[in-house]
């Protein structure tokens, strides 16, 4: 018989405890337990024994596990396709998070309106619209093929068995916090519906290797609403970035199981839905200023795809006894760390300004390959001097302002060269190691000394 009975679970990691703790033992949270009732089996009740009922598994040596090439299919989607590292994985399972009204619902109809096009069955679970509104959106996409079905449920149990009876080779959960499991006597969108939810749709996708995507919530820090373990059990989690005012989304994968986190997928929304932007770095430097002190443009990569995006910065004298220091897309602190390099190594008198660094393009950056860019945009704007609009620029910089060599030097050069730039500031142990470049000019600096001269 079943005993009803309930437990402290934590929101950030989904550690479960028998009374109310102030800090995680888990993962160190602060005040993030809550009480949930759950239904618990007696030990008499439960007759199951894995995955096959009373059959019988044993352990496998490591020779006997045979390996191969996990089986994909394209979602004729380049940039969807580039995340989820070469095309969507037979039987995996997907998380899709993002701010509300950012496009997920629209990127993964439109996936389910390609995949249906290259005739697979799809079936698209709605539970917080209606049949109706669905085919409001999809009648702004284009012409969807026969192979899609929609279905307006939130009871676990008959979409369970309706995806057994349907059989589709693509099931899209939209969202994972309105499901609700009957055997759990809490509210959907709970730490505990949501993981007992999670884990049934986890044993659909792999027993009948059925790949499912879940649109998550996010909670106003960003990440995924609900206990963090939800991220530990999928096979993927995708992120949907940008502002949802502007035109542009960027796709970033942060856990794969099948593929790179370092790649992105940048697209355009409009209002036929959402676009593949072929060349992000076109599209991040449409609109620059010319002739500007304090814009510099920069190379970075993501992945394997190198991205051209503009650092502005705006120096100016405070007027009051504290300066103020603010930064837009990439690290505050990292912008501070470089600022006293410009002041101790090459004494600009910066301390007393105001200072503002914004990366154009809304796009989010933390690698230390545009140290260099921010260095100049800084200096250009306290000296009120502009920088070359040709020029484009890379390196790490050291707290004792040496410019150190980063990675990808060629995809990065050749980059700049196919959008017309001519001129390269990278350091000075990248320049040595390409020789065989030719058509663009590269200047090797080995401190900020060096580069902030060429200003």
């Amino acid at each position: 018989m079943a005993k009803q009975t309930s437990v402290f679970f934590c929101q950030e990691c989904g550690y479960e405890s028998s009374k109310w703790l102030g800090q995680c033992p888990g993962c160190k949270s602060w005040n993030s337990f809550v009480e949930e009732p759950v239904r618990r089996q007696s030990a008499a009740g439960s007759g199951k024994r894995g995955a096959g009922g009373n059959a019988k598994i044993r352990p496998l040596r490591l020779k006997e596990i045979s390996t191969g090439q996990e089986e994909r299919f394209t979602t004729h989607m380049p940039e969807l396709d580039r995340v989820l590292g070469g095309g969507i994985v037979r039987g995996s399972l997907v998380l899709v998070g993002g701010d509300p009204g950012i496009g997920k619902s629209t990127l993964l109809l439109q996936v389910c309106r390609m995949l249906a096009m290259d005739e697979r069955k799809v079936l698209y679970v709605s539970g917080e619209e209606s049949l109706k509104q669905i085919k409001l959106r999809a009648d702004r996409l284009g012409t969807f093929g026969d192979s899609l079905s929609l279905f307006c449920e939130t009871n676990l149990d008959i979409i369970e068995e309706t995806i057994g009876e349907f059989k589709p080779q693509v099931v899209v959960i939209d969202s994972i916090q309105t499901m609700y499991n009957e055997q759990v006597s809490a509210a959907p969108g709970s730490v505990s519906q949501v993981r007992e939810t999670t884990g049934r749709l986890l044993q659909i996708a792999k027993g009948l290797g059925i790949t499912i995507f879940i649109v998550g919530h996010v909670t106003k820090e960003g990440t995924v609403a609900g206990p963090r373990v939800l991220e530990h059990m999928v096979d993927t989690v995708l992120y949907f970035e940008g502002d949802r005012y502007a035109s542009y989304r960027i796709l970033r994968g942060v856990k794969n199981r099948f593929g790179s986190t370092n790649e992105i997928g940048v697209f355009e929304m409009r209002q036929e839905g959402l676009f593949e932007v072929k060349n992000p770095s076109e599209f991040m430097l449409n609109g620059r200023p010319e002739d500007a002190s304090g814009s510099v443009v920069v190379c970075s990569t993501q992945g394997t795809r190198p991205i051209l995006l503009e650092i502005q910065a705006l120096v100016c004298h405070t007027n009051f006894g504290f300066p103020k220091r603010q930064a837009i897309g990439t690290d505050l602190n990292r912008v501070n760390l470089l600022m006293a390099v410009l002041e101790k190594r090459l004494g600009l008198q910066i301390g007393d300004q105001d200072a503002y660094v914004n990366l154009a393009g809304g796009m989010k950056i933390q690698e230390p390959a545009i140290d260099l860019g921010i260095v100049m945009a800084i200096a250009s704007s306290f000296k009120n001097r502009g920088i070359d609009q040709k020029m484009t620029v890379f390196g790490e910089v050291g707290l004792s302002g040496e410019v150190r060599a980063v990675s990808q030097a060629e995809q990065r050069v050749l980059e700049a060269k196919k959008l017309g730039f001519d001129t390269v500031v990278l350091p000075q142990s990248n320049k040595d190691s390409l020789k065989d470049i030719t058509g663009i000019k590269l200047i090797g600096v080995k401190s900020v000394q060096d580069a902030i001269d060429l200003i």
